[in-house]
């Protein structure tokens, strides 16, 4: 018998385990002794060791396995790269407003309005309601529930100055406006081909384009809204056939366009038999002055308009309406059906119970004053502790300030000088679809704890002075 010593038996074991698989089965203790030479207590020795370092685990009545290699070495998966090729979507790895902070945190950087903005008993019963009925178990129309899209085209139509209104059978409900951003784009504009963007605009717009493999093509858009003439050289030069815009309260500026504007832009797509993706993502969030959609002065189906639910109703309700008519509107269903079949029944319910309640119209008039003085409060905030951030427009709805920041802005360093003093904010956000026209941060004004902004101001002031 050689008796090999415990620590040697473990240096013998490991090369067995780094040449074999995870979850490869030892021999036993038996064999083991046997095949080192070496007493029963010693070879337990050696294997408990080894258990301890993570490299076996032992199955009572089964036997003792490999857990892991014994180099302890990150997986490799660079061979994916190969095998996919280059990557269509970048934006992915930029920061995005979707996260929370931590409970410590303030935060003007979220996307959506805090939960007390939100119609939660009326969201609590609905969902209830919703769950004991037929919409629970049965499997809805590709094109969505006949009520809720009724509900979403009357809403449409009694806006309308056109001679043809919508009808119900010219909406799909779709999970989201994010999904039916991807749809559009997927099925109307597809992958190389041209897409007008405003610039800046909605981050999620252009991850979605981005996505579809699209060519963006920036609209400069300032506070009063894209320039008509140079929309339309846009047209020319790239030969796109379709427009991306928020005529109403956009995010991330805010700018809402004059009704002269709307007329004029839907003047210049009509002459290039093109189409305006109309994305009313706040049409819920008037404060001084409504969303009025240009879809509504629309009778010849050049725009597709976007109106959705979510951020309104409950973030968890992700409902949305796409209202367009002919061709359009039948490649749009054909990709979202193949995308997800159907948006899910329950929660098409529960939406369609919430906006149909009486008690809905009253939050939403609860809702204006609230973002009126939560809006007002953050200005004045920042007009007194963060004067360097200067803000181009008093937004007459929506959720969100656009400020500009002094050009020697590092935006990184802001957004993590302003984390570590425990303030949030979507400093590091990519809102233009080209190079940046310069230094900029959208803050929300629906976030919770609207009382601290004066201190939210305080912090992002000083982190603006210490650059």
């Amino acid at each position: 018998m050689n008796n090999d010593s415990s620590s040697q038996i473990v240096e013998k074991l490991k090369k067995i385990i780094d040449s074999s698989a995870p979850g490869t089965r030892l021999p036993s203790t038996r064999s083991l002794v046997t095949e080192f030479q070496a007493s029963p207590v010693t070879v337990q020795k050696a294997l408990q060791s080894l258990s301890m370092q993570g490299l076996i685990e032992s199955r009572p009545g089964i036997g003792t396995f490999t857990r892991s290699s014994g180099l302890t070495r990150p997986a490799d998966y660079s061979w994916q790269s190969t095998a996919l090729g280059s990557a269509r979507t970048r934006r992915t790895a930029a920061a995005t407003p979707l996260g929370r902070p931590g409970n410590d945190s303030l935060s003007l950087h979220h996307g959506y309005p805090e939960p007390g903005l939100l119609p939660s008993r009326l969201v609590r019963s609905a969902v209830n309601r919703a769950s004991r009925s037929e919409s629970a178990l049965a499997c809805p129309p590709p094109g969505g529930l006949p009520d809720l899209q009724r509900w979403f085209a009357r809403e449409l139509a009694e806006q309308s100055i056109g001679s043809v209104t919508p009808t119900a059978k010219d909406v799909i409900i779709m999970p989201g406006s994010q999904s039916g951003l991807s749809s559009i784009f997927a099925s109307l504009v597809g992958a190389g081909q041209p897409l007008l963007v405003e610039s800046p605009t909605y981050w999620g717009a252009l991850l979605a384009a981005e996505n579809a493999g699209v060519q963006l093509i920036p609209v400069s858009s300032g506070p009063n809204g894209p320039d008509p003439v140079e929309l339309s050289k846009a047209f020319d030069r790239s030969g796109a056939r379709m427009f991306y815009a928020q005529p109403n309260f956009a995010n991330p500026t805010g700018a809402q366009w004059t009704a002269a504007l709307k007329e004029q832009i839907l003047a210049v797509v009509r002459r290039h038999s093109a189409f305006l993706v109309e994305d009313d993502w706040a049409h819920d969030f008037g404060i001084e002055s409504s969303s009025i959609p240009l879809a509504a002065a629309d009778d010849s189906g050049h725009v597709i308009y976007i109106r959705s639910l979510t951020k309104s109703v409950s973030p968890s309700l992700r409902v949305a309406a796409v209202i367009t008519r002919g061709p359009a509107r039948d490649r749009i269903l054909a990709n979202t059906a193949a995308e997800a079949m159907y948006v899910s029944g329950l929660l098409q319910a529960a939406a369609l119970d919430v906006v149909t309640q009486p008690a809905w119209n009253t939050h939403l008039r609860s809702l204006r004053s609230q973002l009126s003085a939560r809006r007002d409060l953050l200005i004045s905030s920042l007009h007194a502790e963060a004067p360097e951030a200067q803000l181009e427009l008093v937004p007459q709805g929506g959720l969100n300030l656009w400020l500009r920041l002094p050009e020697h802005t590092d935006l990184k360093l802001l957004t993590q000088d302003c984390l570590r003093a425990g303030l949030a904010i979507a400093g590091e956000v990519n809102w233009f679809p080209a190079e940046p026209a310069g230094k900029y941060l959208r803050v929300n004004y629906a976030g919770e704890r609207s009382a601290e902004f004066p201190e939210a101001a305080r912090i992002l002031g000083e982190a603006l002075r210490s650059q």
